[in-house]
């Protein structure tokens, strides 16, 4: 929160000095960035991933969809719509707009499914689940109408009461938001002062 995967220990790690990193000491192996973090966990434990290759390309295609889709666009529409305080809303609606409909195919997609890979929780609905969850619980989700999303907003309930993802939505201990914006804004590249 203050800069420190800037030290050389942590950009030893990851020289792309961002959060997440998975160190893993049994393994004696590092690597961070959070998609590939998690098919690792998911691979190495046999665990949350579909065993029918079909099915597990079906969840690779939607974890894919969330980093290079829903993470990346919603991630750009919180800067413009919030660390920049909306300076340019042209640039926060075109932002807006992309993420109402990666919304919307995520709703479709979900129509008669339980789940991002069908009737079995895996890495997709880890990924797909904070971003999600920003559109309900940060102000920036308030630029969103996701009140027509159905099936999305059944997913993300359905998700949102399961223990684990409760107990995980407490580790770290939040941060007050306050705190968590200024965090946010100082690595905003172009804004901030930690990657300037």
């Amino acid at each position: 929160m203050g800069g420190e995967q800037t030290t050389p220990e942590f950009t030893k790690m990851n020289p792309n000095q961002k959060i997440p990193v998975l160190v893993d000491n049994e393994a004696n192996f590092t690597i961070s960035e959070s998609g590939a973090i998690l098919f690792y966990l998911a691979e190495k434990t046999g665990k949350l991933m579909p065993s029918d290759p079909l099915k597990k390309a079906k969840m690779m295609e939607l974890l894919m969809l969330q980093m290079s889709g829903l993470g990346p666009y919603f991630g750009q529409l919180i800067v413009w719509a919030a660390a920049w305080g909306n300076e340019f809303p042209k640039v926060t609606e075109r932002y807006q707009k992309e993420v109402m409909r990666l919304l919307s195919v995520l709703d479709k997609h979900l129509q008669g499914q339980a789940y991002f890979a069908g009737d079995e929780f895996t890495i997709a609905d880890i990924a797909f689940f904070p971003w999600v969850r920003m559109a309900h619980v940060h102000p920036v989700g308030e630029m969103l109408s996701t009140q027509g999303l159905t099936y999305l907003n059944a997913w993300y309930e359905r998700i949102a009461a399961r223990p684990a993802v409760q107990k995980g939505l407490l580790v770290p201990e939040p941060n007050p938001p306050e705190k968590q914006f200024k965090a946010f804004v100082s690595a905003v590249v172009g804004l901030g002062d930690v990657h300037a």
